[in-house]
Formats: C-alpha cells, structure tokens, sequence
C-alpha cells in the first residue's frame, strides 16, 4: 500500500466531505479560516491578543492581519491596543460578531449531526473513535474527559448485554454464543441482588455509560472479576483500572480471601490493566480461535 497516496486520498475525501473546498463556510460569506477565527474569539472568555491568535491557527502574520481587516469592515470585530501591553493588540467580538459567531456554531453543530444521523449507532461509534485516534496520533493531547463510578440502574444490566455483543462481534468476530454467555452473567447477577458478596458498577462520561465491572461470588472464601469492558470512545482515560480497582475494593470489604477472572488471551489491554492490578496469570487452555485465561491474586 502506498502510505503517502492513502493519506492524500483521505484528505481529499475528507475535505469534500465537511465543505472545506466552498466558498463560504455553512452557507456563509467567510473562508475557513476567517469562520476558524470568528470560532476562536467566540469561545474565549474576552479579548484575545492577536499573537495568540496567530499561534493557535498556525497562520502567517500578515495573512491574519487581512482576516481581521475584513472581519472588523464588516462589524464582526473590534481592536485596540492592550491594556497591559501597549505594543500588543487585542482582539474581540462585536454584539454583531457574536451573533454570527452563534449561527455559524450552530450550523456546524446541524452539518455533523446530519452526517451522523445517516450512520447506524456502530458506525458513529467506529468513526469517532477513529478520530479520536488520528488525533492522537498525530500529536494532539486530548482532553481527559471527567467521569464517574456508579452503581448499576435498571436498565443498565441490558446496556451491558448489549455494547458485549455489539463490540466483541465488530472487535473479534465473536458471535451469539458470546452474547447469550454475557445475558446468562447479567442473569445470575440480577438474580441474586440480595446477595452481599456480590456488587457491579457503571462508567459514565458525559452522563452516557462508558464502561462497567462486577465482582461476584466465586465461591465462600473467593470473588469473580466479571464483565469488564470500557467503550472505544472512552479508552485512554483510566476507566479500566479504576473499575478494577473498584472491584478489589468491594471483594476486601466483603470478606473475600482471594480474587480471580477468567478472559481471553487477545484481549491484551485488559491483561494488562489485571497485571498491573497484581493479578497473576495461573492457567490457560486453548480454545478454537484463542486461548483462555485464569487469572487470579490475593487481597
């Protein structure tokens, strides 16, 4: 494969994809780059210096100072001297500029959720995890969105049968034997709900879930680690390792000597969250496509 065509391949593709190669941007009279501008002044706080303008679009001075011109001519913008730094010049929007900054955000926000509205619910999960990796890695140091631990609610134990099923299938190939092994574990934990061995908790960023564990009865003395997933969009953030230990925690409280898990030897970012949460791999058996694993450690 040629590296360097598939990049300007997808460049090209992408580009005609969100409008960049027309005149105006979201049926506008402005550029890219003057609409990156006007973004730029409408999600600030105030005023913003030229200077830092200009390093955060990457453009050439004399080119912004043309954008600026164009932008105060038609009343979008005001510039004066800073108040701190006479030799500085601020920047910011005018009542005017403030409103076309909002229709302009708005119509950007009705462009992406027509693109997404036209995919399936996988296909939005796939193509925003694909971003969010291309972001990374080419440099970008995302955000580490804020998330929380919670017990399950009803109607969760269905979200967990369902993302299984539904990330395993496109991840690994694994089928309906997978799902209905998931439901039959969702099953037995709802089954038992009085049962004070035994707890689970949901991720949640962004209000949605992210990301679950449980901890159930292995037998008297011994807890199950069960179900851990954490959804692509949510990767990066710690939410495995915080779920785990969420679940050591419990096990220790409720009088548990050891702990151990079952999984399988492609799920390899999940082995390492569980090795570096002190559990030792133990055994494994082959199996048709993959090999399972036991793991387990003592509290």
């Amino acid at each position: 494969m040629d590296m360097i065509a598939e990049v300007r391949a997808f460049n090209r593709f992408y580009t005609a994809v969100i409008g960049m190669l027309r005149a105006g941007m979201h049926d506008s009279p402005y550029s890219l780059t003057e609409a990156r501008v006007l973004f730029e002044l409408g999600r600030a706080a105030g005023d913003v210096e030229v200077g830092e303008i200009k390093r955060l679009l990457s453009l050439d001075g004399g080119y912004l100072s043309r954008v600026l011109a164009r932008l105060e001519g038609d009343g979008l913008i005001e510039r004066e001297r800073s108040a701190a730094d006479a030799r500085r010049q601020v920047v910011a929007l005018t009542a005017h500029g403030r409103d076309t900054y909002a229709r302009l955000d708005e119509s950007s926000d009705a462009e992406v959720g027509a693109l997404l509205d036209a995919l399936t619910e996988e296909d939005r999960a796939r193509l925003v995890a694909s971003m969010a990796t291309i972001r990374t890695i080419l440099g970008e140091k995302p955000d580490r969105a804020p998330y929380v631990i919670r017990p399950p609610r009803p109607g969760d134990l269905g979200w967990v049968v369902g993302r299984h099923g539904a990330l395993y299938a496109r991840e690994y190939g694994w089928g309906p034997d997978f799902e209905a092994l998931v439901a039959r574990i969702c099953a037995d934990f709802l089954d038992n709900q009085s049962d004070p061995g035994q707890s689970g908790w949901i991720a949640e960023v962004d209000g949605a879930p992210a990301g679950c564990v449980f901890c159930v009865r292995k037998d008297a003395t011994t807890a199950q680690l069960r179900l851990l997933l954490v959804e692509p969009t949510a990767r990066g953030l710690g939410i495995g390792s915080r779920l785990v230990q969420e679940c050591l925690r419990f096990a220790r409280a409720a009088g548990y000597r050891d702990i151990m898990l079952w999984t399988r030897d492609v799920l390899t970012t999940a082995g390492k969250i569980y090795a570096s949460a002190g559990f030792t791999l133990v055994s494994e058996e082959p199996a048709e496509a993959f090999t399972e694993q036991f793991w387990e450690r003592p509290l």
